[in-house]
């Protein structure tokens, strides 16, 4: 090892670095105002960073736990229905809507089918008990769609093929349709007026994941103000007492064998429907499965614009850092000569100034940090969004808060070191 080698190795030990650093610490308590002022940049760019990052996962969380509920071996079916007489009219002079005759296509011509529920699906406009908010939709499925759609019950059981096939007035209720309709009180046992029938409380659903805005074509449903029965009492008990202008059934629920190809099915099903709507485009064909891939490649790209966006914050800050240090190395030249007629190095001034914007950043990372944690907290209070601060986030906006602050700092230290020592013990 060279003899310079040896010597900038000696100057790197802690018995220097620590007298070093404590200098810098002095001298930016000295002008604590200052310091404070210059930090704000990085304080405010690591929180915007921060909350941003945590709106952007919680916002995704929720959209990856909806689609994961939806099932990632499922397929649903949603016909696109309209209220519209002539337009209704003008659909059905070219399609037939979604029926029954294409459950029983799409299950003797799509390979791999595990199982398939239709879905008839009603909003009431009158229910006893009077429910305590929105009017819960109901749902008539037959029973296997509990397994489709991993269905949790909390209390009580879902219906049986027998109860379904004869159109049994039972109901399970969803966690919000239950507290909505009975409080506090236990519904098992109990009975629902939904319209003009009486339905049998037999079962509580658990909670389920929901998205506030419908995600790519499944349409916005709060998942837990639901009330499902059987299909056949649904049409049966609850038909006459709505609108005609709807398909025979509105929703096919279908879940695929593990060893099945989703996607050849999907497309297998797509091509069914085409033939039996003549390209009406009456209906939409959502897989989980696609949804949830193209959702982790949306968060990803998310993220790095979020970052960006945020990071012009920590960039201004950077550039106040190096405004201020440019300013201390006028204002301390004086200082900078002397310790060069002393003896110490252009690289002893350069760890001086280096020492200080590493104070900087890391102080103003650390207040950032416990801003943006706070932020995130209001946030989520306030305006009801789901966030959530994930390590990874806490780590990235500090480190390119340092790094930003680094950086900042190397041109003024460069400066400062290039001082002829003469000169600034000269200068006033």
């Amino acid at each position: 090892m060279s003899s310079s080698a040896q010597r900038l190795n000696g100057r790197l030990t802690p018995d220097v670095l620590l007298p070093d650093l404590g200098r810098s610490l002095d001298n930016l308590l000295l002008h604590k105002l200052r310091t404070l002022l210059t930090m704000l940049g990085m304080i405010f760019g690591v929180a915007a960073v921060l909350s941003m990052l945590s709106i952007g996962a919680g916002a995704q969380q929720q959209v990856m736990a909806f689609i994961e509920g939806l099932g990632v071996r499922n397929v649903i079916v949603e016909a696109r229905e309209t209220l519209e007489r002539q337009a209704y009219q003008k659909v059905r002079m070219q399609s037939p809507g979604l029926t029954f005759q294409d459950m029983r296509a799409i299950q003797a011509a799509v390979p791999g089918i595990d199982v398939l529920t239709p879905r008839k699906r009603f909003t009431p406009t009158q229910m006893v008990p009077k429910p305590a908010g929105e009017m819960p939709v109901v749902y008539g499925v037959e029973p296997v769609y509990q397994d489709i759609a991993s269905l949790r019950l909390t209390t009580g059981r879902f219906f049986t093929d027998d109860e379904a096939a004869r159109a049994a007035a039972l109901c399970v209720l969803g966690e919000a349709a239950r507290v909505a309709l009975f409080g506090v009180a236990d519904p098992i046992g109990q009975f629902v007026k939904i319209g003009e029938h009486w339905f049998r409380v037999i079962g509580i659903a658990g909670p389920q994941a929901t998205a506030r805005e419908g995600v790519g074509g499944a349409p916005a449903q709060d998942r837990n103000n639901l009330i499902y029965v059987p299909t056949a009492a649904a049409i049966l008990r609850l038909e006459d007492g709505y609108s005609m202008l709807r398909d025979e059934i509105d929703g096919l629920y279908l879940r695929f064998t593990p060893s099945a190809d989703i996607s050849s099915g999907a497309a297998v099903m797509r091509g069914v429907l085409e033939a039996s709507h003549r390209n009406a485009s009456d209906y939409s064909i959502i897989v989980p499965a696609e949804l949830l891939a193209e959702q982790q490649r949306t968060k990803r790209i998310f993220d790095i614009v979020m970052v960006a966006l945020a990071s012009i914050s920590l960039l201004v800050g950077g550039i106040g850092i190096m405004n201020i240090m440019l300013a201390s190395v006028l204002e301390r030249t004086p200082e900078i000569g002397l310790r060069r007629a002393l003896g110490a190095t252009r690289i002893d001034v350069i760890r001086q100034f280096v020492l200080e914007t590493t104070l900087l950043a890391v102080g103003g990372g650390v207040l950032g940090l416990l801003l943006g944690l706070a932020l995130s907290q209001v946030i989520a209070s306030f305006a009801g969004w789901s966030t959530v601060v994930t390590g990874a986030s806490l780590l990235l906006a500090f480190l390119v808060s340092v790094i930003v602050g680094l950086v900042s700092g190397i041109y003024p230290a460069m400066k400062a070191s290039k001082l002829d020592p003469i000169q600034a013990l000269r200068y006033e």
